[in-house]
């Protein structure tokens, strides 16, 4: 009878391909040695963009190719890399995928190719929203936890067709999961926190109790995704493209209650959700009400060092996925608390983030950031700050957050 689980040794050896030894050929992408990002040889340090829509504009209007002038700009003004969703978010989105593969990669293909010719780097989320797949296949989410699910079947195919398709593209510099599925997990009320129901989207047509993620679940979906991807890359990025844990999730794990965490509980939650083979250490940040943040930290920069302490032991470098400021606060306020974002970023010695959300209508009067809107001054600020970490530094192992 076939194990259920991968076999211990088979884990400890993906995890080790994942780290390139000195000597080897320099890999595509974006890849890690002794905890620090490297890409062509060298320490790497950048700040991106979250562009969502990169690709689902393509899948709503195949005749939208508007990001090929948006790559460009965002090339031109020191815009190293996009994160973005690499499929549908509803399962109707992915009714091309499933219908017809060889035109929904015709249109991806044009994606990878665009960014290539801007020199733009990409990191694909692959499965953005947690109930998809399960929806898709019509079953509930807790078959994300069952290794023999058609969840996970199709979570490993998809992984497999893309990456095999695009391992040989320098404009791919890491592999995503999906997008904050940890904020799901071992939730006290869960119940009233189940997915959106709406048939008309292809969703499923009711929820129950077992459509109530849990952590192992989670772990077991993030396993089945890193293994096929190291089956065939054993050297990109692998980001699991969650949150920061949530305040009690400790507790919300071990008691099902909302007390808050200690830095302990909050450091061993942080590395139990980015487990091997996955290399990094993912999580979005926003400013609190109240500064009421995870980790017991009384700021962001606070939090960021917190966060790289428990990083830099575990020789895993730090993604911090999303970060801004919504546009609901007065112009300079928002300017001002921005600014101090990117700030921390780069004294906190972060080597990956990327800020939200670039090219983004249906955010228009929240988070939304063109070249033409009135938050504009964002890529400035963005341009600036990397011009800025792209100095060489001292040393590629410095923890100290200098720049």
């Amino acid at each position: 009878m076939r194990s259920r689980r991968c076999p211990i040794t088979a884990i400890l050896l993906l995890s080790l391909t994942a780290s390139v030894p000195c000597g080897a050929a320099e890999p595509l992408g974006l890849y890690v040695r002794d905890g620090v990002v490297f890409r062509g040889g060298k320490p790497y340090r950048g700040i991106g963009a979250n562009y969502f829509s990169l690709f689902s504009r393509r899948l709503k209007d195949p005749s939208d190719t508007s990001y090929r002038s948006q790559l460009k700009q965002l090339s031109e003004a020191r815009i190293p890399f996009v994160r973005f969703m690499c499929g549908g978010f509803w399962p109707i989105d992915c009714e091309l995928y499933l219908r017809d593969k060889r035109a929904y990669f015709a249109l991806l293909d044009d994606v990878v190719e665009a960014a290539g010719e801007n020199d733009i780097g990409l990191i694909p989320s692959l499965f953005w929203h947690m109930s998809t797949v399960p929806d898709i296949v019509g079953e509930p989410i807790d078959q994300l936890g069952n290794p023999d699910s058609k969840s996970i079947r199709f979570i490993r195919r998809y992984t497999e067709e893309v990456v095999t398709r695009y391992q040989d593209s320098p404009a791919i510099w890491g592999w995503e999961f999906g997008n904050e599925y940890n904020l799901h997990a071992d939730l006290p009320n869960a119940a009233t926190h189940r997915p959106p129901v709406w048939p008309q989207l292809k969703t499923a047509r009711r929820r129950t109790e077992r459509d109530e993620l849990t952590s192992a679940h989670l772990l077991e979906a993030l396993a089945a995704f890193a293994q096929s991807v190291r089956r065939h890359d054993k050297t990109r990025l692998l980001i699991s493209g969650n949150s920061i844990p949530r305040p009690s999730a400790w507790h919300n794990t071990a008691q099902r209650s909302w007390q808050e965490d200690s830095v302990d509980q909050f450091g061993r939650i942080l590395l139990r959700d980015n487990p091997d083979p996955i290399g990094t250490i993912s999580v979005h940040l926003y400013p609190r009400e109240n500064n009421e943040y995870s980790g017991r930290a009384k700021d962001v920069a606070q939090l960021i060092g917190i966060v790289q302490r428990y990083a830099h032991r575990a020789k895993k470098p730090l993604f911090i996925g999303e970060f801004g400021v919504p546009a609901q606060l007065d112009t300079e306020e928002e300017r001002a608390l921005f600014e101090e974002l990117t700030t921390a970023i780069a004294a906190g010695g972060v080597p990956l983030a990327a800020f939200w959300v670039f090219d983004h209508p249906q955010q228009n009067k929240t988070w939304n950031v063109t070249f033409d809107n009135r938050r504009a001054y964002m890529l400035e600020i963005i341009g600036r700050a990397n011009a800025r970490i792209g100095r060489p530094s001292k040393s590629a192992k410095s923890t100290d957050g200098s720049l």
